[in-house]
């Protein structure tokens, strides 16, 4: 098993197909706080749909896109990171991050998106690494600030959670403009 340390008894793996009952299982306890922000929170309410989903993330990820990791602490699936794009020949991609209530204030996820960071623009080469989060998801916004990313504005009513439009801040990371 491949895993990434990001903190004392905390780790980074590859969110496989096969672990979709374990993230059906957080899915479940953390849907309340995960609602507001992601549209998946609601419509995985099953664990068929979460496999069909991982199944979908892996097949992006076997034609150099999308990937999705978890975020373990003790041994319980916490969180997790993805890039939500991933674009190889333009040399961008998107990064997202979710995490239990349980588990945030302890760097977890800034440690997991600068990992994961590192790996996109040392290793692949990516250019531009972005971040979108709701304009009043102030957590996630300040992790895109922890990163060291730009603001560079907000796309107004761009997202639908839950049937409702939100604006979104967009951020991000161009590593050759320092």
């Amino acid at each position: 098993m491949l895993s990434l340390p990001l903190a004392e008894g905390a780790e980074l793996r590859a969110l496989e197909p096969w672990r979709a009952e374990e993230f059906y299982e957080f899915i479940e306890r953390a849907r309340p706080h995960l609602a507001p922000w992601l549209p998946w929170a609601t419509e995985m309410d099953e664990p068929a749909k979460v496999r069909r989903w991982l199944d979908r993330c892996a097949e992006e990820q076997a034609r150099d896109g999308r990937r999705i990791y978890g975020i373990w602490l003790d041994g319980l699936l916490v969180g997790g990171v993805e890039f939500a794009s991933f674009r190889a020949r333009a040399g961008v991609c998107e990064l997202g991050a979710w995490l239990a209530p349980e588990a945030e204030g302890r760097g977890l996820v800034t440690r997991a998106a600068g990992l994961m960071i590192d790996w996109a623009v040392r290793t692949r080469g990516m250019s531009r690494v972005e971040w979108r989060a709701a304009t009043t998801n102030v957590r996630s916004l300040a992790v895109a600030e922890r990163l060291g990313m730009e603001r560079e504005g907000v796309l107004r009513s761009a997202f639908v959670v839950g049937g409702v439009r939100q604006d979104v801040e967009m951020w991000s990371l161009v590593p050759d403009r320092g």
